[in-house]
């Protein structure tokens, strides 16, 4: 398999990381808002979600990771939950960003085929084996439907926050693109 690589002198890493965190934090925001209302998980399994039980799986107490603030009257907020979502989309993110400074394929379908490969990942393989989420074939029709669409929805705002930034901090195309001269 041939796998295309850009041009040393076109990546812009840095920028690549700036715009991921950047992106990072916008597409955890539409993240959660996807999961309004398609909710991945049935009320039951709500109680402690993935990120709390991930921290209690590592021995954090369980009285921090379901901790809880109120904001506007709102209570039972779970910031220790808040936390983890947005530090693992930035970080992934950023991953996908400075990959796609030197390999444009994983830009594929505009990022969306990243997050089928990171949904599979961890929804499917490792949270699975860690005991975090049910086995796949145990978990509902309607998690799997929410989980891929979600990540899809969420890559691909990642991909357009990448491009867009990206272009409009450097005044160039993406790396794989030659540089017009007059």
């Amino acid at each position: 398999m041939n796998i295309t690589q850009t041009n040393p002198k076109r990546r812009k890493y840095g920028v690549a990381a700036l715009v991921g965190l950047i992106g990072g934090i916008i597409s955890a925001i539409i993240k959660f808002g996807w999961e309004v209302p398609l909710p991945p998980r049935t009320p039951e399994r709500n109680a402690t979600n993935p990120p709390q039980s991930l921290l209690e799986l590592f021995g954090m107490n369980p009285d921090l990771t379901h901790a809880t603030y109120t904001f506007n009257g709102n209570e039972g907020l779970p910031w220790m939950s808040f936390i983890i979502h947005f530090s693992f989309s930035i970080v992934v993110a950023i991953v996908y960003c400075v990959l796609a400074e030197r390999f444009p394929q994983v830009k594929l379908w505009q990022g969306a085929v990243f997050g089928i490969l990171v949904w599979i990942g961890f929804h499917v393989i490792l949270m699975p084996l860690m005991g975090i989420v049910p086995a796949p074939w145990d978990q509902p029709w309607q998690e799997h439907f929410s989980e891929i669409f979600g990540h899809i929805v969420w890559m691909w705002v990642i991909e357009v926050f990448r491009r867009d930034l990206r272009n409009r901090f450097t005044k160039e195309p993406d790396a794989e693109f030659a540089l017009e001269t007059h």
